[in-house]
């Protein structure tokens, strides 16, 4: 299999690349605007370029944080599966109404959380929480850092169909004794994608929640959602660890849950098994990764992740 990595020497770009190398069925190169770094030279608001670029491939997988459809469409004409890592919601919209195979929410969150979530719905009954807590210490890519803060001030549509600003709505989850680096705190209301497919798809009410690893830094955010400039004075690498934790909840059920370190290389690790995932079963349309995986199969796939259920 072929597989063209754009933004493949990037903060996910890089430890995906490292994944496929390990894997003989797959041969992958790089995309990105330096040429002294990337297997393949393009530019991505280069409509022509792109579209050249792209030939011959079997898979795209877009670890550039550039968002467009049109990467999706040029990908899918040219004969690709594209995958995307995204977890903006008005971008996945976008890539659902493509007419070819991409695949969305591959990652950690969106990505594992929407398999957790799925698997939390089996288990039990009622609407789904999913909490996400990333490492303040991590020092993300741009497109990563961009998103975060991009959503300060901004609000997106609740399942019940009122408006919530991103990072308000505060909850307080209670994380699980083994889980290193986080303690019970609060967590904010936060656009993840997955969490309008998965109310879709499940037929309930799915919220997803974030914080960081120190209370403060969540407080932080939270306040920083009603003055979005202060963000100008937040240094890129803040307070905390590296390491991540997601969760999944429902009213009835068991909290399923999942940690590691370095939230790049679970959604590189993750990107990776969903590219080998289709390589065995091709799709044929838009399709969210909790519709071919499961907890179980990613743990399969994937030996160094470990679901827990407290």
């Amino acid at each position: 299999m072929k597989v063209l990595v754009l933004g493949g020497y990037g903060a996910v770009g890089v430890p995906l690349m490292e994944e496929f190398r390990t894997d003989p069925a797959v041969s992958a190169f790089s995309a990105g605007r330096n040429a002294a770094r990337a297997d393949v030279a393009v530019d991505l608001t280069d409509q022509d370029a792109y579209s050249r670029a792209v030939s011959g491939y079997d898979v795209v997988v877009n670890a550039s944080g550039f968002e467009d459809v049109w990467l999706a469409q040029q990908a899918v004409r040219g004969g690709a599966t594209f995958v995307d890592i995204t977890a903006t919601s008005a971008y996945c919209d976008a890539l659902e109404n493509v007419d070819g195979p991409v695949l969305l929410g591959v990652g950690l969150a969106p990505g594992l959380t929407s398999v957790l979530a799925a698997e939390a719905h089996r288990l039990g009954s009622g609407p789904v929480d999913i909490m996400v807590g990333l490492g303040g210490g991590e020092l993300h890519g741009p497109a990563a850092t961009a998103w975060t803060y991009g959503m300060l001030g901004t609000r997106f549509r609740d399942p019940s169909g009122e408006l919530v600003r991103n990072y308000t709505g505060m909850k307080v989850f209670d994380v699980p004794a083994e889980a290193p680096g986080y303690r019970k705190g609060p967590a904010v209301r936060a656009d993840f994608s997955d969490q309008h497919a998965l109310t879709r798809d499940l037929g309930v009410p799915v919220r997803t929640y974030l914080r960081l690893d120190t209370s403060a830094a969540t407080l932080g955010l939270a306040a920083m959602t009603w003055a979005p400039p202060l963000q100008k004075v937040v240094p890129k690498k803040m307070w905390g660890s590296d390491r991540w934790i997601v969760m999944a909840r429902t009213e009835t059920g068991p909290t399923l849950w999942a940690s590691g370190r370095s939230q790049s290389a679970a959604t590189a690790m993750i990107a990776a098994r969903a590219v080998d995932v289709i390589r065995q079963s091709p799709i044929a349309r838009p399709t969210w990764l909790h519709s071919v995986e499961s907890t179980e199969s990613l743990q399969a796939g994937i030996p160094a992740l470990v679901v827990r259920q407290t």
